[in-house]
């Protein structure tokens, strides 16, 4: 019998993580692998496996204590000659009873002989299963709010996809400087969710992301540092608004470098918690810029020169880039995107913010709170064009009192750089109507929208259709034409959401692992413009019903008789929820005011789980609360209100 000590693995970035769940005690007999100690720090739960088998001598740790790598657990008695055992790997807490459920899986290369396989078992597509984007079960659930993905390539994947064949066919290649069973490009929240996700499922795992932070778009430029300044805008109006609760505040002194530092620093947690997660689950990160060289080979373009990846298996999660219009100074600083409008250099004068959808009147929220006079033009008759009328309306009413100008149907058609500001000539979207006189800006956000990376990285090396439009067509186990390549997140089609980008990911690590059964059965993806008020809307909007003549029911709660919104200052909200015309199943439902894209998560769920009006109307809701309005409208529908006359019946 040999002693050995039993010590915290590589965990990656963390130190001095509390121990809040001890599994042994001395004595215990335990096998190898099985968890000892779990540790928790404020971005992952990790299990400390046992190397080998044994039983455990003494425990070096209680409750409560901090360690970090080479910290002792315990001392363990094994069998001699098996005390050399190669340190355990961590394991994070999702990956419990599905590690090592898989090998790697893939099509033979031409000319190259596959390995043996590793015993996973072939990965088939159901011929029973709708395509990527077309809900399960036929049109019906389409007709219930599964039409949020129509816009991009979803459901244009290949009509008979190859099944995967069990085991790797592709061979290491002799030159390559890294082999992985799953390789993952761009690691963004699709990319690193499945980076992670194929991790726990036990594949070898190589994460290829040109920045040198993890996150993508979302965490470093887009998502989460636009809701850090947008909350700053809240604390902003909200101060300035105080006078009708009795409240008067100064005029804000704003420290644009303090600004920043609240922002990055929000940003570097979130990134430097996700480094941290790679590492401790033994994902390879590779930093540079990445294209195919063959269908089982990656050339990656680093800062130290070109390296390269094989790989079994590829999960393309290449997102996507701001739009542009043709012949705009683009070498002019004064032109922004929405990556340099976040960097928030200065605040200018007077703004045009040329797009009238999410990503530009965030960004115009921001800089109204800051100080800038802000104008928004939009080409459509009306903003955020994807959701119903009238539940922008109420966003629209406000954002009128406060913005220098909003211009629908307008176009800009020319953008000239010169010494005094960026001048904006104005055209009408028919060409026929009048145009606002040309005007000065000191600042030009474009915002028109985002445009998929299918064409930048060399898919055709890899035997990959991409689209006229830069899209990579999947099916609906997010498998593109090329059975052991897979697809996710922006680069698939719309809606481009980080929340759809993430459960594609989960879906297309899962099936790489053997779990044929898996696909994309959504029934709908949320949307929420973060603006003041949010808007939020999930499912069928009446305007799709109504080009699509799907007959429907409707209830409306405005929140001027909501307890809570009044008590907020904040009444012009309103709910709407849409159900089928006789079962009264919701099938959508629309949500303007305060924290609408945290209401909305109700709506998605009752959708999910088919829930009707009175499923919705017999569950008690908390009092007061803003919650309480998708209640209310429930209750309308259901003929059940007593907090407003019921409606007449019809």
């Amino acid at each position: 019998m040999a002693t050995v000590d039993i010590v915290v693995p590589d965990i990656g970035e963390f130190k001095n993580i509390p121990i809040i769940e001890i599994s042994i005690k001395p004595g215990d007999v335990v096998a190898k692998d099985a968890s000892l100690v779990t540790l928790e720090s404020d971005k992952a739960t990790v299990e400390v496996p046992s190397p080998q088998a044994g039983t455990i001598k003494e425990l070096k740790v209680k409750m409560g204590d901090r360690v970090s790598k080479g910290s002792i657990i315990a001392t363990l008695d094994v069998a001699e000659g098996a005390a050399t055992a190669a340190p355990a790997k961590p394991q994070g807490k999702q990956a419990q009873g599905s590690a090592g459920a898989g090998g790697s899986a893939g099509e033979g290369a031409e000319g190259v002989d596959a390995p043996p396989a590793k015993g996973v078992p072939p990965v088939t597509p159901d011929p029973n299963l709708p395509a990527r984007g077309q809900p399960a079960g036929g049109g019906s659930r389409g007709d219930q709010g599964g039409g949020a993905q129509s816009n991009g390539a979803h459901g244009k994947g290949p009509s008979a996809a190859p099944a995967v064949a069990p085991g790797t066919g592709a061979a290491k290649h002799p030159d390559a400087t890294y082999h992985a069973d799953v390789l993952v490009l761009g690691a963004g929240p699709g990319g690193y969710t499945a980076a992670f996700r194929a991790a726990d499922l036990g594949q070898k795992v190589v994460l290829v992301e040109r920045y040198a932070r993890l996150g993508g778009v979302c965490l470093n430029v887009g998502c989460i540092p636009s809701k850090a300044l947008l909350h700053a805008a809240k604390v902003i109006t909200d101060a300035e608004e105080g006078s009708h609760l009795g409240l008067s505040f100064g005029k804000p002194k704003i420290d644009l470098d303090g600004l920043r530092k609240f922002k990055d620093g929000v940003v570097n947690k979130l990134t430097g918690g996700l480094a941290g997660l790679a590492k401790a689950r033994k994902v390879t990160t590779v930093e540079g810029r990445g294209q195919f060289a063959s269908p089982h080979l990656l050339a990656v373009e680093t800062k130290d020169g070109m390296k390269t990846v094989s790989f079994d298996h590829c999960i393309i999660a290449a997102g996507s880039q701001a739009a542009r219009i043709t012949g705009f100074p683009y070498d002019d600083k004064r032109l922004l995107d929405s990556t340099s409008a976040l960097a928030l250099a200065e605040i200018p004068k007077r703004m045009l913010i040329i797009g009238g959808g999410i990503i530009g009147l965030e960004m115009a929220t921001v800089y109204d709170a800051l100080g800038a006079k802000v104008t928004v033009v939009e080409f459509l008759d009306r903003l955020i064009a994807a959701a119903d009328p009238d539940i922008v309306r109420p966003l629209q009413r406000r954002i009128e009192g406060r913005y220098e100008k909003i211009l629908l149907k307008t176009k800009v058609a020319k953008l000239e750089a010169l010494p005094e500001g960026l001048r904006a000539t104005f055209e009408s979207a028919d060409g026929k109507s009048p145009a606002p006189a040309p005007e000065i800006y000191d600042r030009v956000l474009l915002a028109v929208g985002r445009r998929p990376n299918g064409k930048n990285i060399a898919a055709d090396k890899a035997g990959v259709n991409v689209n006229e439009r830069g899209f990579i067509p999947v099916d609906n186990q997010m498998r593109t034409n090329v059975p052991h390549i897979f697809a996710i997140g922006d680069i698939v089609g719309e809606p481009m959401l980080a929340h759809k980008a993430t459960h594609e990911a989960k879906l297309a690590a899962e099936v790489i692992a053997g779990m044929s059964h898996h696909a994309w059965e959504a029934r709908t993806i949320p949307s929420v413009a973060y603006t003041d008020p949010e808007v939020a809307w999930m499912g069928l909007t009446e305007t799709e019903a109504k080009a699509k003549g799907i007959e429907y029911e409707k209830a409306v709660f405005n929140w001027g008789a909501s307890g809570r919104a009044l008590g907020m200052g904040r009444e012009e909200g309103l709910t709407k929820l849409l159900f089928a015309k006789g079962s009264k199943q919701v099938v959508g439902a629309g949500i303007v005011g305060i924290n609408a894209g945290e209401l909305i998560a109700e709506t998605v769920l009752a959708l999910e789980m088919g829930a009707d009006a009175e499923d919705l109307s017999l569950t008690i809701h908390a009092h007061p609360t803003l919650s309480e309005t998708v209640f209310f409208s429930a209750e309308i529908a259901d003929g059940t209100i007593t907090d407003l006359l019921p409606p007449k019946a019809k």
